[in-house]
């Protein structure tokens, strides 16, 4: 009897398979084009419209005065990009936990997931905090400028309530993306950059509060979202998802700190790696030109990067749901096309820059020297935003099954032990300049690119189903017991 059982459910199962065999692969194409978009798209805008808040107060500032454009340059730069990479590499392993729970339709462990990840980054955020507040006397012991340390220390202070901001930025819009309901954080990010133009003209310009006017401007900028999402949580946007606040977030916190910390560790060796390129260049011969040229490519690098991440997220949500739903098949898929949607975006503008050349130099200066040097950088950068349309994607594949602390290592070994000396190689000794310093960079890129696609394509991904299926297992908490605990909070 169970032996003619266990044989009507095979058959099911096989004609169930034959049935999605069945489906043509242009329905295929349509149906995960659109689940793509539907998180790329507002996320791209998104990372627009925030980093368009850091150009919005730049230029303000700028008008300013040199020494606060400077200061604030270098705090940015420096302090806020390093705690930016902590906060946004930590928060990143909620994309995996986020992402697998709802593909198991384990609902209401994603807003466990998230208190938890909002209580591991706030002792994060805290312990970053020392660097803002003694920043005048760590840039001054680093030999920088009297005054410009002093205005940067205060630039510093103002800039605390941002660092916080990340908290709630990183971790609500993963909680979000998970369940493809990032519309609302692209609605929010549109608001807050008008609003952010609208009053840093009105209390640098109007008001002529300098500096404080400007900062201001920029704190609220960040926060204004963020009220916007945690409304939109608590207050209904997502029942299934959010059952109130609980104490087992204090729960199990460990395993997510461990995850925080190889997550934090895989994406923070990635972000300060182009922060080295620009302490390098400042040391080669005529150093002014080199920079601005560099500063003119990294700047239009980093607008295209936006597109690119936007993928990355696209590619956390559809690897991780797919996985916690339990379809290997469902998941390879969906990498193949990311990878082959992003590398087509990144193809058109690989030639748009390889054939502009340095023309779009003049957009932001006026000088023939640096239009020669960004003439000179163009077909690193097109080769560049190539590169960038398929690393950011795997990155993204990786979060999303939960590879952080292996690409963690690869990122070590191909940024820091291949891609720097490469770089100091032909930047120094064969005497190539920024461009030596800049194609070493690319080859430490291009290695890590190379590793992961090795690695995605030889996984057993019908086994990183298993490993999904006992991650969320292993962390699961029964909604009743959930619903108790909120009721004896209350």
């Amino acid at each position: 009897m169970e032996g003619d059982m266990e044989e009507k459910l095979l058959r099911k199962s096989e004609q169930k398979t034959e049935v999605d065999e069945e489906v043509s692969l242009k329905e295929k194409v349509w149906s995960e084009t659109k689940k793509i978009w539907l998180v790329a798209g507002p996320a791209i805008f998104t990372r627009f419209s925030t980093f368009g808040v850091i150009v919005v107060s730049q230029a303000f500032i700028g008008h300013i005065g040199p020494t606060e454009l400077a200061a604030y340059s270098l705090v940015f730069t420096v302090f806020l990009r390093f705690s930016n990479g902590i906060l946004l590499g930590m928060a990143s392993a909620l994309e995996t936990l986020c992402g697998q729970a709802y593909g198991a339709k384990q609902y209401h462990m994603l807003g466990i997931y998230l208190q938890r990840s909002w209580i591991v980054l706030s002792l994060t955020a805290i312990f970053v905090l020392p660097i803002f507040i003694f920043t005048t006397p760590i840039l001054k012991f680093l030999g920088q400028e009297e005054g410009i340390a002093e205005v940067a220390g205060s630039i510093s202070l103002w800039l605390i309530p941002v660092v916080f901001s990340y908290i709630v930025s990183y971790t609500c819009q993963m909680f979000l993306q998970a369940q493809s309901k990032n519309m609302i954080i692209a609605y929010l990010a549109a608001f807050s950059i008008l609003i952010h133009i609208l009053l840093s003209w009105l209390l640098t310009v109007k008001f002529k509060l300098g500096l404080s006017g400007a900062l201001l401007s920029t704190i609220l900028a960040y926060w204004i979202p963020n009220v916007g999402q945690l409304l939109f949580i608590v207050c209904g946007g997502c029942r299934e998802t959010w059952k109130g606040f609980s104490s087992l977030a204090f729960k199990d916190l460990w395993p997510v700190v461990k995850l925080s910390l190889s997550a934090g560790a895989m994406l923070c060796v990635e972000l300060w790696y182009n922060t080295i390129l620009v302490l390098l260049t400042g040391n080669l011969k005529n150093a002014e030109v080199a920079l601005d040229a560099l500063a003119i490519c990294i700047n239009i690098n980093g607008w295209e990067m936006m597109i690119s991440l936007g993928f990355f997220a696209a590619a956390s949500v559809r690897v991780s749901n797919e996985l916690g739903r339990g379809s290997s098949k469902a998941a390879k898929f969906s990498i193949k096309m990311l990878v082959l949607t992003s590398f087509s975006i990144g193809s058109v503008l690989f030639l748009i820059f390889l054939f502009a050349r340095g023309y779009v130099a003049y957009v932001f200066t006026e000088s023939p020297e640096v239009f020669n040097a960004v003439a000179n950088l163009s077909p690193l950068l097109a080769i560049s935003i190539l590169l960038n349309s398929v690393q950011p994607v795997l990155s993204g594949v990786a979060i999303g099954a939960g590879w952080q602390s292996v690409v963690a290592y690869v990122n070590l070994a191909s940024y820091y032990l291949v891609g720097i000396p490469v770089g100091v190689v032909l930047g120094y000794v064969f005497n190539l300049q920024v461009k030596g310093v800049w194609m070493g960079m690319l080859s430490g890129v291009l290695i890590q690119t190379i590793v992961i696609i090795v690695i995605t394509s030889k996984t057993d991904w019908d086994n990183q189903v298993v490993i999904a299926r006992n991650r969320v297992q292993k962390w699961f908490v029964a909604e009743s017991e959930e619903h108790d605990n909120n009721q004896q909070d209350a």
